[in-house]
């Protein structure tokens, strides 16, 4: 293949991705039940204003992440498919696919170990094991730009807070359900909110860290509550794709 052909190759392949990521984010976040048609191929090749080649990619990727069908015919076009289950972490929309149970269970399962954890680290954690967590925390920090790196660096923090209690049988039922998560997460996007919400919560980990570190039980049960809130699940708006499972929350902070 010679270069510029390779180049162009390249620039096709990219404009495809772009498309299939504007409409995937489309599906999901207008919560589009099984069905809703998007339209003919020729309309959606107008509408992004690209070449039937750039197209074919685009709706190949998203059948591909099962979120699209293409039918012929008259009364063809392509339609949404069954869509994935999606919960809302704070500020953060998550998508997830191939899971055999509701992520929100996974997501309440994961919040009572970790809070469990918690309360075991303040008195079997180590020096290390806080270093540990300091860089996990860091990792926060420089990911907050991007929402699924973001999550992935909130899953390492509260791991190595479980690995510092030492609880083995424990540490590995938290384990298998992170990596299940992490595993079959297929897309992280921002909610409203998502800057100020993310550099809150990024505080209010550091909070249980330094709680942790000073083994000060009051300070970790405040800092735990402000982890916690608006904990409960509740269903979102009708045509939202995702339901909270948490909400970081906004009361002051750890003093």
């Amino acid at each position: 293949m010679s270069k510029d052909r390779e180049t162009k190759s390249r620039a096709s392949a990219s404009r495809a991705e772009d498309v299939a990521a504007k409409l995937e984010m489309e599906i999901l976040r207008a919560g589009l039940p099984a069905g809703s048609r998007l339209g003919l191929r020729t309309e959606l090749i107008s509408r992004f204003e690209v070449s039937p080649g750039v197209m074919n990619e685009a709706l190949r990727l998203l059948r591909d992440r099962e979120l699209i069908v293409v039918k012929p015919g008259p009364s063809g076009g392509v339609f949404t498919a069954d869509q994935p289950p999606g919960v809302r972490l704070g500020a953060l929309d998550l998508w997830f696919q191939g899971l055999t149970v509701p992520p929100l269970d996974i997501f309440e399962s994961r919040t009572l170990l970790e809070e469990m954890f918690n309360n075991l680290a303040l008195q079997n954690s180590t020096p290390a094991d806080h270093a540990a967590m300091e860089r996990a925390l860091e990792s926060m920090t420089a990911s907050a730009s991007d929402p699924r790196r973001f999550f992935e660096a909130n899953v390492e923090f509260h791991r190595a807070i479980a690995r510092s209690t030492g609880v083995t049988v424990l540490i590995g039922i938290y384990d298998s359900l992170v990596t299940v998560l992490t595993g079959a997460l297929v897309r992280a996007a921002r909610a409203d909110g998502y800057d100020e919400t993310v550099d809150h919560n990024v505080r209010v980990h550091g909070q249980i860290l330094e709680a942790i570190r000073a083994q000060d039980r009051k300070r970790l049960e405040t800092a735990t509550r402000l982890h916690r809130v608006d904990m409960i699940s509740l269903a979102q708006p009708e045509k939202s794709p995702v339901r909270r499972v948490e909400t970081f929350g906004h009361d002051s902070d750890v003093g």
